[in-house]
């Protein structure tokens, strides 16, 4: 009985080690083919949070309001909109992006749309509100995100970003560029440090006397592999590279928030907001919603969208993706 559990048990070993390397490879060549794609295709939609607020607070009203009183709201607000085409008010704009982000950034591509398509009219005298949710992902791929917001700063636009939820790690670089950090009170914010993990299948190729060829020019095109035999100089080699980002990491923070105290926040830790609030890693504790509510009642705010088209494989490979980010597994590059 216990040689057939046994034997039941290396038999499932077997099974999860090669639907494992056909995940990889099959997620390994979607991302190549959708990085070959060179166009992207999609539209950008603005919508008008101010006309959106009134639409909700008239439906309130028409349900609890009695219906004469109902009827003096609608024919005062006809009036009002008669004086205000007769004598315009112009107003400050805030223009609403959000980023939701995951282990590739893969926002990124709607982001720089939008980004361009603000700066062509906005002003100093108008702000960029980023609603951000982000634990993180490809350094690479964050860092490009963000420079499309520090493209806002250069054109001395305030930015603001705004977190609900989480700015951890590579969402916590982005939002470091912002002229303010806003948080909601139990939003997850740091996590300033840089990972790398993989796993490695060498020992189970040598029990099956399987030999592992790779064959490199340079000492260091391949630190660690997934199937070789590691060694020490290729960790201290890739320990020194991550060392490297983080140090980049740590001066692209210093140079936005020249006051935070790095040696106490860039250790790797992440906090909740009243924390991250005295350690002046954001700069005050409102959710997005009362944020912008506020701001509806002296600017005109629009919420700027560029949706992309996914094909077939995008959108498989996003789920393989997502699947294996609640599995704890990362991909084969530094992970901020």
């Amino acid at each position: 009985m216990l040689s057939g559990l046994g034997h039941l048990g290396f038999f499932l070993a077997k099974a999860l080690i090669i639907i494992f390397l056909v995940l990889f490879l099959v997620v390994m060549l979607l991302v190549i083919i959708s990085r070959a794609r060179d166009k992207v295709k999609g539209r950008l939609t603005i919508r008008n949070l101010n006309e959106k607020l009134d639409d909700i607070k008239e439906d309130l009203l028409s349900e609890t309001l009695p219906k004469e009183e109902f009827k003096k709201f609608l024919k005062e607000k006809k009036k009002r909109h008669k004086e205000a085409k007769k004598n315009p008010i112009t107003k400050p704009k805030v223009f609403v992006l959000q980023f939701q982000g995951d282990i590739q950034a893969s926002a990124v591509a709607g982001l720089r749309e939008e980004v361009t398509a603000l700066l062509t009219i906005a002003t100093p005298q108008d702000e960029v509100v980023v609603k951000l949710e982000s634990g993180g992902g490809m350094v690479h791929s964050y860092g490009l995100a963000a420079s499309q917001l520090q493209r806002i700063r250069d054109h001395h636009i305030p930015l603001t970003v705004a977190v609900d939820k989480i700015a951890a790690s590579g969402g916590y670089l982005m939002a470091s560029v912002a002229n303010r950090i806003l948080a909601a009170p139990f939003a997850i914010i740091g996590s300033i440090g840089v990972v790398f993990q993989l796993p490695n299948f060498n020992r189970v190729l040598q029990d099956k006397h399987i030999e592992f060829e790779q064959v490199t020019a340079g000492d260091y095109k391949r630190t660690l592999t997934i199937f070789g035999k590691n060694t020490e100089e290729g960790r201290e080699k890739l320990r020194q590279e991550l060392e490297e980002i983080h140090q980049q990491f740590k001066s692209v923070i210093t140079e936005f928030r020249k006051d935070l105290d790095l040696k106490r926040v860039a250790t790797g830790e992440h906090w909740l907001a009243r924390q991250a609030l005295e350690l002046k890693l954001v700069d005050t504790l409102i959710t997005s919603d009362a944020y912008l509510l506020q701001r509806s009642t002296t600017a005109e705010i629009y919420e700027l969208n560029y949706e992309i088209k996914k094909s077939l494989s995008e959108k498989f490979r996003m789920s393989l993706q997502h699947w294996m980010e609640n599995k704890g597994w990362d991909p084969l590059l530094p992970r901020a």
